[in-house]
């Protein structure tokens, strides 16, 4: 998921933060992929590896200026994601999450996308959820979250399950976001 602002302008970052934000936009898979649609398997192996993903995945969405990212976003069909819960809180893994509880109270925001450059979408999301997965070194873990954090969880879980924010907008807005998403024909000079 794309930061709270949307879509960060170029001229906002130095040099070195475009540049970075630039390499880690090119490792995450963009809409089209077909990936991107596919369900994720469960982890059942807590190993080293895994650990290596799950900071690979950490700097990725941190150098992309996102707060979320999925396995899926970087071609990797397995249920593990990173997330950053709150701006002084250290981005934390989560693998096989599942959503124990939701509220029934819901709330429509805009939501950007790593995966979908230059579209902000509205999209209606529970305000309270509870989860429960493992850390990347299988640690049991619970959490109970609200607002922006539990948007952004609900948001990386679907991409687990090759759900789009697309998927969960009006129509009206979908059409927006394909028109944004629609590569434009290159024209040359007309003899």
């Amino acid at each position: 998921m794309a930061d709270e602002a949307g879509e960060i302008r170029r001229d906002e970052l130095d040099p070195e933060a475009a540049a970075r934000r630039r390499a880690a936009l090119a490792q995450i898979r963009q809409y089209g992929d077909p990936v991107l649609r596919m369900t994720a398997r469960g982890v059942d192996e807590f190993d080293d590896d895994l650990v290596r993903l799950t900071e690979r995945m950490k700097r990725l969405m941190v150098d992309a200026h996102g707060v979320g990212l999925a396995g899926t976003q970087v071609g990797i069909l397995r249920r593990v994601l990173v997330f950053q819960p709150a701006d002084d809180e250290e981005p934390r893994a989560l693998v096989n999450p599942q959503i124990v509880d939701r509220s029934r109270d819901t709330a429509v925001e805009e939501e950007g996308c790593l995966s979908l450059q230059g579209v902000l979408a509205p999209v209606e999301r529970h305000v309270r959820v509870a989860v429960e997965a493992r850390d990347e070194r299988g640690e049991d873990v619970r959490l109970e979250l609200r607002d922006h954090a539990a948007r952004v969880l609900q948001h990386e879980i679907d991409h687990l399950d090759g759900v789009l924010i697309l998927d969960r907008t009006s129509p009206e807005s979908r059409r927006d976001a394909l028109a944004v998403l629609r590569p434009q024909p290159v024209l040359g000079p007309i003899a």
